[in-house]
């Protein structure tokens, strides 16, 4: 029954993307959305990510794209009166600011009631000591464990439990702040991360159970308490590895239904003891050697795992959590199967996957090591009808240039021994590692030994190397057609065949379609809704369950795949707004995605979802048996691009700009010519595929240069390069690199201002909704640089420069859809950087800015609507949008936290303002580095000191501000007029610049790095303190500069909060 007590509930959202907490948030969050308003409420939604579907403002009746704090929240709540907050779809950050909320006594004072949890049971569920005195009083085991509140007391604790043993800090998720730890040493290390972390300042000391299988049991119930079991999940790494790291399986594939019926039961006491009404998470330790279970933690909220379960099953658990928190009850929603929800169980002739994608590459000097504390940037699930065929899906799906388990990096070439030491501690490789390891004789005691993965998970690794050796056997030419169907069945790719045979993808694929060997496809009913279904694909199936229509009007849209730092959620944005278009146009519209995380593999953003890897065996597949009209592949990032030519060639009609202007933009040679012809300048370069050609290069562009290979996204192992010596490091270090995929070098524009046009064309006619101005100067890369839009500092003849060379490039290139332009401004000439004729990240950050649905309006172009058509004209924008990105240096502390030409970042937060200042000051805010408004102790390093260095810091003296710091810095600053006091450097005795920091002697770090990475060392330890400390730090004089003016603009007024609506109602 609906409650008609509230008619206004306020969402709030996750924020930005960060290790542990990513977009399933926003799928979460989309859902809730959806419900409510079928349910007849109003929506108000907070959240400070730009990226989001979320945030769209189709999506909620107001949408604040504000700074997640107690502050800004009370000031919307103030503006839109809201009578409910729905705290539980917003990750842990919802929970804990619902809890902070609560308890300044804001909800109380404007009387807004929480629905879907007890605020008591939340408490019940996060602090260490009240959850396990609960469970406790249920009987309920829970490893041994105390609350320390401080390290000297932890020490304690450790020393009575015996080491090694778990820290996990209170109210914080993806293991933030905790870990396992092995001596005193460590405990005291992490122990102050964890007490720092914790929004209550206590750590859990609790006994290891490492080794032990990691099981959980995602539960539902309603305000009459009914509960069902949504999800087994089997986590087939044991305990040691977070579950978002971890390799998981759905249903538990290798646990007794007795001990399954144990789990539910213990989940349903915790659930109604904790009173969450929705989804809950709860997760076990169990120990098969003695069959000991143990509880080890709660989520009373949508999580990470809520996501998997959901899309494991087919059940929407936030769509179902947020009509529970209306008031429904399970037996009022449908189910399927047997009339209403509250008969749910788990069903269904399949096996689900998850594997994790992780980002080591990206951080120079972190230890590919998994923990207790999260890693993993993304993931992908695969669903098949064996676990074989299901996990090589899996591995196909995560698009890390690898379709197989075997011959990954140079395993195979170590001996036994080597991959047994490796295997020693988990990590990202450990599958590949396991897979040569048994194909060198490994024995499953070994493995399991130093694993604990179980014998039933090796063993069917052990059948894929046996059927492998035999198909090596046949290496030049096609295996009998026995061992390739037995193959196919098996889950081995045609890609990976075609590698480890040495012929052609397309000589497997036309083999076996000859022998009748082709994916059937199978659905997966939706509960809680009327006639809904997704689909997946098996070489295991009798025949075909997808009802395919004879409808002309018919688009395929290919996804994203899985996260990762390059290409995160804004391209699976662009892939749900052309969904939505697509529908609105009257078309059908088919999606491929593997990403589990995301809207765009909602049952109902499309029309038809197939669940399946974006490969060229997949999607050719599905388009045959569809038979859509064209396929669009600009909106998913690299993905579908890399795949893009070899379905052009194999007949699939592209929509939108065509794969040759794809190609043009992407080769550097053919870009460049293009350049010349249209007379645009770009930096000089030229292409290398080995060191003597690099040196020949470099010498005639003159150093620093950028160097970066040919076709990637994200800026991978991109870097300046500032002599011959740096040069040979990077050469030698280069993989992949031939005369098809050369290096590129590009002259480096120092000082240069960089930014940014994204453009909508039909091939003809080009709008240019507006230019997008970075904060860091070039060098730093576009996904990382803070920026704004409209621009502050670049003069109109450039302005006018960049719309006049963005629509000729547009034109030239026949772009049909989405463009991004990247330029940079160096002695007063435009340089051109690089053309990307597709979707880019920065689209939903100039969606939701100038109020222009890029992707939505890009959809329609390739459909055939012209420019004109749409009525596009230039916008006067009155505000301000500025964009600042969040990285997860937090999760590695051994990294220098420096800005550079290769992305880091995995979100990005935006502020809104009626001025450049506020808004900048409020990026800052919502990144959770608040900039001073007080008066207080600056902290100035600067490695290289422009002129312009003194002017920026003196606008901080002007503000009130004390400057300190080392002698080479504070005497350059004097001669140049502006005031300061020394303070030691690390080696030259104490107190120094690090004890500033430490005591939270300063209030803000201005930090500017050294160009060359190995005279860095000083600095390094500066901004890692200041990350470790929370300290506000800025390693670019640019970023100080807006700093500047956004303290001033704060201290004049710290601005209202203002819905997105209300700013687009303003632009004319």
């Amino acid at each position: 029954m609906l409650r008609n007590d509230i008619h206004k509930v306020l969402i709030i959202g996750s924020g930005p993307i960060i290790i542990g907490q990513a977009c399933e948030f926003d799928y979460s969050g989309t859902q809730a959305c959806k419900a409510l308003r079928e349910c007849g409420y109003k929506i108000v939604l907070v959240n400070s990510n730009p990226a989001t579907i979320m945030t769209d403002p189709v999506m909620a009746d107001a949408t604040y794209i504000e700074p997640l704090n107690a502050e800004r929240i009370e000031q919307i709540i103030a503006q839109e009166r809201p009578d409910a907050l729905l705290p539980n779809l917003g990750g842990q950050t919802g929970l804990n600011l619902a809890m902070e909320l609560s308890k300044k006594g804001i909800l109380d004072k404007y009387g807004v009631r929480v629905i879907g949890v007890n605020l008591d049971a939340i408490e019940r569920g996060e602090d260490r000591q009240i959850f396990k005195d609960t469970m406790t009083k249920l009987g309920i085991e829970t490893p041994q464990s105390e609350i320390a509140y401080s390290v000297e007391n932890a020490e304690t604790i450790a020393s009575r439990l015996g080491y090694p043993v778990v820290v996990r800090p209170a109210y914080t998720m993806g293991g933030t702040g905790g870990g396992l730890v092995y001596n005193v040493e460590e405990l005291r290390a992490i122990v102050i991360r964890g007490l720092e972390a914790s929004l209550t300042h206590q750590c859990l000391i609790e006994e290891s159970v490492l080794g032990w299988e990691e099981l959980e049991v995602e539960v539902v119930r309603d305000a009459k308490n009914q509960m069902i079991a949504v999800c087994f999940i089997e986590n087939i790494d044991p305990m040691g590895v977070h579950t978002g790291d971890s390799f998981c399986s759905a249903p538990m594939l290798t646990l007794s239904d007795e001990v399954r019926q144990r789990l539910q039961e213990y989940a349903f006491r915790i659930v109604e003891s904790i009173g969450v009404i929705g989804g809950t998470n709860v997760q076990f330790a169990h120990d098969p050697a003695t069959g000991r279970i143990v509880i080890i933690e709660i989520n009373p909220r949508t999580s990470r795992s809520s996501a998997l379960a959901s899309k494991a099953t087919g059940f929407p658990i936030a769509l179902i959590s947020a009509k529970l928190a209306s008031g429904m009850t399970l037996d009022e929603i449908p189910y399927w199967r047997d009339g209403t929800l509250e008969k749910y169980t788990p069903s269904g002739d399949y096996i689900v996957l998850k594997f994790a994608r992780w980002a080591f590459e990206k951080f120079r000097g972190v230890e590919d090591k998994l923990g207790t504390q999260m890693r993993a940037v993304g993931e992908v699930m695969s669903i098949g009808k064996t676990y074989k065929e299901t996990f090589q899906k899996a591995i196909r799906a995560l698009e890390n240039g690898r379709h197989g388990l075997g011959f990954a990096k140079d395993f195979n070439r170590k001996t036994l021994p080597e991959l047994l030491d490796l295997l020693r501690f988990p990590n990202s490789e450990r599958q590949f590692i396991l897979y040569e390891a048994l194909r060198k004789g490994a024995t499953d005691e070994q493995l399991f030994g130093l694993t604990k993965i179980k014998p039933y998970f090796l063993g069917q690794m052990r059948e894929l190397v046996e059927l492998e050796e035999r198909i090596l056997q046949h290496k030049g030419g096609l295996p009998p057609d026995d061992l390739l169907i037995q193959a196919k069945r098996d889950g081995f790719s045609d890609k990976y065949l075609a590698k480890i045979l040495g012929v052609l993808e397309s000589v497997i694929r036309t083999r076996r379609t000859a022998l009748g060997i082709v994916e059937t496809w199978h659905a997966v009913p939706v509960s809680g809704v009327e006639n809904a279904y997704y689909y997946y694909s098996s070489y295991n199936g009798v025949r075909n369950e997808v009802p395919v229509s004879s409808n002309p009007k018919k688009v395929m849209i290919l996804g994203g795949g899985p996260n990762r730092i390059g290409q995160g959620i804004e391209f699976d944005y662009c892939c749900v707004h052309a969904a939505f278009a697509m529908r609105d146009a009257g078309y059908e519209t088919i999606m491929v995605n593997c990403n589990p995380e995301t809207v765009s593999t909602d049952y109902d953003t499309s029309d038809k979802l197939y669940f399946e890897p974006v490969t060229l065996e997949d999607v050719l597949q599905i388009y045959e048996n569809e038979k859509p009209e064209g396929v669009i592949v600009q909106f998913g990032g690299q993905t579908p691009l890399n795949i893009a030519r070899e379905l052009a060639d194999a007949g699939v009609k592209i929509l939108g700009t065509s794969i040759d202007s794809i190609d043009t933009a992407e080769d550097r040679d053919l870009f460049r010519k293009m350049m010349e012809r249209l007379a645009i300048p770009m930096p000089e370069s030229g292409m290398a595929a080995n060191i003597d050609e690099a040196i020949r290069v470099a010498g005639s562009i003159g150093y620093p240069i950028m160097i970066r290979p040919s076709f990637v996204l994200g800026g991978r192992a991109m870097e300046v390069i500032y002599d011959e010596e740096m040069l040979r490091e990077y050469v030698a270090k280069a993989v992949g690199v031939t005369p098809d995929r050369p290096l590129l070098l590009d002259r480096f524009l120092k000082e240069a201002l960089e930014c940014e046009a994204d453009a909508l064309s039909d091939g003809r006619e080009v709008y240019i909704p507006a230019v997008m101005e970075h904060i860091e100067l070039a060098g730093v890369h576009s996904g990382d640089s803070a920026c704004v839009l409209p621009p502050v500092s670049i003069p109109d003849r450039h302005l006018d420069t960049i719309l006049a060379y963005t629509r000729k490039i547009a034109q030239e290139l026949q772009v049909v859809g989405l463009m991004n332009m990247q330029y940079a401004i160096e002695n007063d000439t435009v340089y051109v950087i690089e053309a990307n004729p597709r979707a880019s990240r920065t689209v939903p950050l100039v969606s939701k800015v100038c109020d222009t649905q890029m992707a939505r309006i890009a959809t329609r172009l390739m459909l055939g609507a012209s420019i004109a058509d749409l009525d596009l004209r230039p916008k006067v924008i009155p505000h301000y949008g500025a964009k600042e990105a969040v990285f997860p240096f937090d999760k590695f502390p051994e990294v220098d936290p420096v800005l550079g030409p290769e992305m880091r970042s995995t979100g990005e937060v935006l502020g809104m303002a009626s001025t450049f200042g506020l808004a900048y000051y409020k990026s800052q805010e919502a990144a959770n580095a608040r900039l001073p408004t007080e008066e207080g102790t600056l902290l100035v390093s600067l490695s290289e000191k422009p002129d312009s260095a003194a002017k920026v810091i003196s606008a901080f003296v002007k503000l009130g501000f004390r400057i300190i710091g080392t002698e080479g810095t504070i005497l350059w600053l004097k001669e140049h007029g502006v005031p300061g006091e020394v303070v030691q450097k690390i080696n030259e005795g104490r107190p120094n610049v690090l004890d500033a920091i430490v005591n939270r002697q300063v209030c803000l770090v201005i930090n500017t790095p050294s160009a060359r990475r190995d005279a860095r060392a000083d600095d390094a330890s500066i901004r890692k303190a200041a990350i470790k400390y929370k300290v506000p730090y800025l390693t670019t004089l640019a970023a100080a500069a807006a700093a500047a003016q956004g303290i001033r603009s704060a201290r004049d007024s710290a601005g209202g909060v203002k819905s997105i609506q209300a700013y687009h109602a303003n632009i004319r």
